[in-house]
C-alpha cells in the first residue's frame, strides 16, 4: 500500500507476501529506490498459516490507518490498500434462526469454535442493528 513518508522524500509501499522472496529480486521488479524487509516472527511454534496472517495483518493495518480521516492527505472514499491479483477473498454467508445458529454453522465450517467473540447484546446503550464479530484462531 502507497505511503508518503512523513520527511516528504517521496512515496515508499508497504506489502506482504506468504514466503520467503528474496531481497534482490524485489530489488529487480521495484527499480525506484531503497528496499527494506522485514519478518514478522514471533509466533508460538506450530502456528498455521491463519497467525501468521493475522500478525502480517495487524503489522499493515496501522499503516492503512494512518491519516485515514485526513482529507489533505487522501482522497475520502478511496481504500489504501489493494489485493494481489488472485488473492481476492471469497465471501461465506451463513442464515439461520438466531445468532446461535448461524455461529453453529460457522464453527462447522471453519472447523472450531471462535477464539474471540463480540456481540452488541453486550453493549450498553447500543442503537444499531445487531451486530456479532467473530475471530477464529490466535
Amino acid at each position: 500500500m502507497p505511503e508518503w513518508h512523513h520527511t516528504d522524500h517521496g512515496l515508499h509501499a508497504h506489502f506482504a507476501v506468504g514466503r520467503f522472496v528474496k531481497k534482490s529480486l524485489i530489488k529487480s521488479a521495484w527499480g525506484h529506490g531503497f528496499i527494506d524487509i522485514k519478518l514478522l516472527g514471533d509466533l508460538p511454534v506450530g502456528s498455521g498459516s491463519l497467525s501468521e496472517a493475522r500478525v502480517a495483518a495487524r503489522y499493515l493495518s496501522k499503516y492503512v490507518a494512518k491519516t485515514f480521516t485526513d482529507p489533505t492527505t487522501r482522497v475520502l472514499g478511496l481504500h489504501r490498500y489493494d489485493v494481489a491479483q488472485g488473492f481476492q477473498p471469497r465471501s461465506v454467508g451463513f442464515a439461520g434462526r438466531s445468532s446461535g445458529d448461524v455461529m453453529t454453522q460457522a464453527a462447522t465450517a471453519y472447523g472450531s469454535i471462535p477464539s474471540e467473540v463480540w456481540s452488541s447484546a453486550d453493549t450498553e446503550g447500543w442503537h444499531a442493528p445487531p451486530a456479532i464479530w467473530a475471530q477464529w484462531g490466535r
